[in-house]
């Protein structure tokens, strides 16, 4: 009966120790899990933990902040519209304002008076579409919204109308090549014609004499630039989630019409990017404009001059990128507030960690919370 049992067990092991050798070797199913339980059991530390727990905690975030006058903080605002536009900001209109536009995916927004339909036309074809919504019962103050990589700014409804709700008139915005952008073929001395349907596409058309950088800021300027010769608001304020977070920032920090801004998941300074998920596409790591003002320096531009904020919101397990423990690792916010106060201006600058939910959105926390900064500041 040993006997027995012995001649199935041997088989047994034999089979199953080529297998292992076999996803060992060949790496495959269940290789990664097998490997990452290994990993934890044994504590073995990866990369990124090494950087974690000596790279960074050292680390003089303020060294590389070359704002030490208001000179300086002028220069590097010239700087980045030069090199965006070779030139500087623009000062023309959009190429067509549909008044009255009917778009049954908001007709039933509640405080809703008329809605606009902006469209801004750039070179090699690519637009840029954005609606402007304006309330029957308003506060005279406008809202820039900007959607991110995820698509329209229709999946930015809630946020659209939780501030309609509330009196403001908002310009919403999608992303180069996103919701109802065009994604042109475009016909390329060096590579032929190309379909661009990702921003990374973008650094092919990348030269001296042209930024596709100006394809995220050029149609918020030409959209307040109607806005200013048209209506007389009190305050324009802007938020932005991911994508539209990154463009919160640098638009705010080359446009001091921005009064208060805030970026819901939307970037790091580089040198916290050591995962592959934060890293970014092509305008959040274009290095001819990180030149110019690194990310640190940008949240000090976006939140300096009077009456001048920037907040960064980030989430708990964001599913996304940009997650809120990584902030809570490497805090930065004393370093721009003390530089702020070398200024000598009334900017502001703040960091707020979400918690109330785990998706990669605007909570109705962050909604609220930023009602509320917006009508303390007036």
């Amino acid at each position: 009966m040993g006997l027995r049992i012995l001649g199935i067990i041997i088989p047994i092991i034999i089979v199953v120790f080529f297998c292992g050798v076999v996803v060992g070797l060949y790496e495959y199913f269940p290789y990664e899990g097998l490997n990452q339980t290994k990993k934890i059991l044994f504590n073995e530390g990866t990369d990124e933990h090494i950087i974690t727990s000596t790279s960074f905690e050292k680390f003089d975030a303020s060294s590389i902040i070359e704002i030490n006058t208001k000179e300086d903080l002028t220069y590097k605002r010239t700087s980045l519209i030069k090199y965006i536009w070779k030139d500087q900001m623009p000062t023309k209109l959009p190429i067509s304002i549909t008044e009255n536009f009917v778009d049954d995916n908001f007709s039933d927004l509640e405080n809703l008076k008329q809605l606009d339909k902006i469209t801004i036309e750039m070179e090699h074809g690519v637009n840029s579409i954005a609606y402007f919504f304006i309330p029957h019962e308003q506060n005279n103050k406008l809202i820039i919204y900007h959607q991110g990589h995820d698509g329209d700014f229709l999946l930015g409804k809630n946020t659209i109308q939780f501030f309609l709700k509330n009196g403001y008139s908002i310009v919403a915005f999608s992303m180069p090549l996103k919701g109802m952008n065009s994604q042109p073929v475009i016909e390329t001395s060096d590579f032929g014609p190309i379909k661009f349907v990702s921003h990374k596409q973008f650094t092919l058309l990348e030269s001296s004499k042209f930024s596709p950088m100006k394809y995220f800021v050029e149609p918020i300027v030409l959209s307040l630039n109607f806005i200013d010769k048209n209506y007389d608001y009190d305050s324009y304020n802007m938020i932005g989630i991911s994508g539209g977070g990154w463009t919160t920032i640098i638009y705010s920090a080359i446009d001091e019409r921005i009064s208060q801004s805030y970026s819901v998941a939307g970037s790091y300074p580089l040198h916290l990017r050591y995962e592959t998920k934060n890293l970014g596409d092509y305008e959040q790591t274009n290095p001819n404009i990180y030149r110019i003002s690194n990310y640190l320096e940008l949240y000090t531009m976006s939140s300096s001059g009077d009456n001048r904020k920037l907040v960064q919101l980030f989430i708990y397990n964001d599913p996304c990128c940009f997650q809120a423990e990584l902030y809570e690792k490497f805090p930065y916010s004393n370093v721009i507030q003390n530089r702020l106060e070398i200024l000598g201006n009334e900017g502001d600058f703040s960091v707020f960690l979400d918690n109330s939910t785990n998706k990669h959105e605007i909570s109705d926390r962050v909604l609220n919370l930023i009602l509320d900064d917006m009508l303390n500041k007036g």
